[in-house]
């Protein structure tokens, strides 16, 4: 739901939006009635946001199933080249990978999910593979802990009430007790790991990026290949470099308020 409607508010241009966003790795190719479905809608109104996406070049129909084409690309293209993200933020990723190896990422928090808005990877395998735009569900993050624990108490019982808790693996926090648990430790620590928990192969290590003022923007995680590193190995050799990173791209968001302003979602 919307939040802060008034007479400005366009129902169609939210209703086709909401059409795009329902697409993702699991839902790639759907009916009318599976994007009806995902999205609320009436079969009527799903068909008529269908239809003007697809009129637009936005969708493509397939006999009975429609896909995002290719020009959906362009969306995301405006937002890098606006906000500058990969010419501001990469060069960092790239060079915690260029030490550590494996990959590096920054997110912002989406309601109940983490928001990749960069990321760098030395190789790709057969787990979870990240990329700007991907969207994960916080609490099964390293990053997403960083976040959450960020959250003012209200929002904190905001998020608690409608996070779902469905383990994605058997290390995945499937509790609201066990999370506010781990979110006191990282407020305590300034930095959150994560062990096998979104998928198994993956330990990572987050800290917050906070602007000038203190605030937490975003978070910066880095990651290797679980077996290979242990989330103590990662704090005790990289986090002191993270935490690097983060304050350098923090100044970079202060000197770039329209990059900053975009992480406000």
């Amino acid at each position: 739901m919307v939040e802060g409607r008034d007479g400005n508010f366009v129902e169609g241009l939210a209703r086709g939006l909401s059409i795009l966003e329902s697409f993702d790795r699991t839902n790639a190719s759907m009916t009318l009635s599976q994007v009806a479905r995902r999205t609320g809608m009436s079969p009527a109104a799903a068909r008529r946001g269908l239809h003007t996406l697809a009129s637009l070049g936005y969708i493509r129909q397939v006999d009975r199933h429609f896909v995002l084409s290719a020009r959906i690309l362009t969306l995301a293209s405006a937002y890098l080249q606006a906000a500058g993200s990969d010419d501001l933020l990469l060069p960092e990723l790239r060079r915690i990978v260029g030490t550590f190896g494996a990959a590096a990422s920054i997110a912002v928090l989406h309601g109940t999910d983490i928001l990749y808005v960069a990321h760098y990877s030395e190789e790709r395998s057969r787990r979870i593979v990240a990329s700007v735009g991907t969207h994960y569900p916080a609490h099964a993050t390293s990053m997403g802990k960083v976040l959450i624990a960020a959250l003012a108490a209200e929002q904190l019982d905001a998020y608690l009430e409608h996070a779902d808790f469905r383990p994605l693996t058997d290390r995945t926090i499937d509790n609201a007790d066990d999370l506010k648990r781990v979110i006191a430790e990282c407020r305590k620590n300034g930095y959150a790991t994560a062990v096998d928990e979104l998928d198994y192969g993956i330990t990572s290590l987050a800290v917050p990026i906070r602007n000038a003022q203190g605030r937490v923007l975003a978070a910066i995680n880095c990651s290797g290949y679980s077996g290979r590193v242990t989330a103590e190995r990662l704090v005790a050799e990289r986090l002191e470099d993270l935490i690097g990173s983060a304050n350098r791209i923090g100044r970079v968001l202060d000197a770039n308020p329209a990059l900053a302003q975009s992480f406000h979602l």
